[in-house]
């Protein structure tokens, strides 16, 4: 949240007239010029200030962790800003490390760190500092910790691991004779079993067994095509792709819809709404969703990513700090900026109440974390995240889920066939692969 209290620094006795006014238009001319004093040097504070892209339920609980952080921190002149989530975000954040005055520290997902240009608009982390504060490869997932390197330095520090779930609702479900004594979800493995399943759910409800986000459907896709070991290899102007495997999930998606087990249209709201009023028992959507049914007063639950292809992989990413290129390094700003990202894994437990899986392993190993439902059951998908392939295009809001998500709604919609769909989506990777990146 934006601080927009004025700082003003003490009255002084004893200029004249003379003196005051030099003082003002010196002043004005600094301000005029964009070289206003900082805050930080009137209040004597240590300046630190953040960039990050949460809005929503997300966003509500940043600022209450916000205002728990500047109450142990009354030393730190902290402040936050929030832009708009996705491409402008991103352009913000490049924009201010190009000309060196970004903000001290900023949250990106860690899929987009190689669009950031580390080592250019991206300033490393020193992991000894990081050390000091608590934080090593010792208490973050090495998955996790892995995808913070870039040529071989350290570039971010994850707070947390999301991920593609699987929502049931627990009437509908219950109805329909597949939750146990513990309201858990029966696990079924195998597309057969779960097109079963499905039907079993669609003969309750009378209109859909599923509901997905067919508008967005790039990470279902790269969720099933990653559980059959599917590779995406990006090189300078070619790619490798495994046709058969691509086209195993791209059949699994057409059929949903083709066969009436999922919505040919469903976004943004319309996909947590089918959940929750009854039109779908199961739900497969990303974590963050479980304010939205909570908010709607939904009877549900969740686990990992269904088992379709024999395992319980999925799409995830990762929100991580980075250090936006300064002109001017402040050791004593690097040092509160570090200190901060500490504070926040530490304290991320908050951060779950939203549904993100906390990269800090002491938060999810807590009993405190135990007891958040349902969180807590479906926490090993922090072990299975999938990442997309590393490009400048690839990653969360990145260019590559723009253009996939295209050929891949024609699925739902049953105006392409897998193959169509395929050679679509192919074609788009190509023409991404001959765009420089712009950084």
């Amino acid at each position: 949240m934006r601080d927009t209290t004025p700082h003003h620094p003490p009255p002084h006795v004893g200029p004249g007239r003379r003196a005051l006014l030099t003082g003002a238009l010196a002043a004005a001319g600094l301000a005029a010029a964009g070289c206003a004093p900082p805050d930080a040097l009137l209040t004597g504070d240590t300046r630190l200030r953040q960039w990050n892209l949460f809005s929503g339920g997300d966003g509500l609980r940043m600022i209450e962790m916000h205002d728990a952080y500047r109450a142990e921190h009354p030393e730190v002149d902290f402040r936050a800003t929030t832009f708009t989530w996705g491409s402008p975000f991103y352009t913000k954040v490049a924009m201010g490390a190009a000309g060196g005055r970004g903000a001290d520290i900023a949250t990106v997902h860690v899929s987009r760190l190689e669009s950031l240009a580390p080592g250019r608009l991206l300033d490393p982390v020193d992991p000894a500092l990081l050390a000091e504060a608590g934080i090593d490869d010792t208490v973050i997932p090495p998955n996790v910790w892995e995808k913070c390197f870039f040529d071989g330095q350290l570039y971010a520090v994850p707070i947390d691991t999301h991920v593609l779930i699987q929502y049931h609702n627990l009437d509908v479900c219950r109805e329909a004779g597949l939750l146990d004594a513990d309201d858990r979800l029966v696990q079924v493995s195998g597309l057969d079993d779960y097109m079963a399943m499905l039907r079993e759910i669609k003969a309750v409800t009378g209109a859909y067994g599923l509901s997905v986000d067919t508008w967005q459907p790039w990470p279902n896709f790269w969720a099933l095509y990653r559980q059959q070991d599917g590779e995406l290899l990006l090189g300078e102007d070619d790619f490798t792709m495994d046709d058969d495997k691509a086209l195993a999930a791209m059949e699994v998606m057409y059929r949903l819809s083709e066969e009436e087990l999922a919505p040919r249209h469903s976004m943004l709201a319309d996909t947590a709404a089918n959940l929750s009023n009854g039109r779908a028992g199961l739900m497969i959507h990303g974590n963050w969703e479980i304010p939205t049914l909570e908010a709607a007063g939904t009877a549900f639950s969740a686990s990992q990513f269904p088992d379709v292809f024999g395992n319980r992989r999925t799409r995830g990413d990762s929100h991580c700090y980075v250090f936006p290129h300064q002109r001017d390094p402040d050791p004593e700003r690097i040092r509160a900026a570090v200190g901060y990202a500490a504070w926040m894994l530490r304290h991320s437990l908050t951060w779950a109440g939203g549904g993100h899986i906390p990269a800090y392993r002491p938060v999810v190993e807590s009993a405190e974390y135990e007891a958040l439902h349902p969180q807590s059951a479906y926490r090993e998908a922090a072990e299975n995240v999938q990442f997309e392939p590393e490009a400048w295009f690839s990653g969360s809001a990145g260019r590559l889920q723009e253009e996939a998500n295209g050929p891949l709604t024609t699925l739902h919609q049953g105006t392409q066939t897998p193959e169509q769909a395929l050679e679509q989506l192919k074609g788009a990777i190509r023409d991404l692969l001959t765009v420089p990146s712009p950084v």
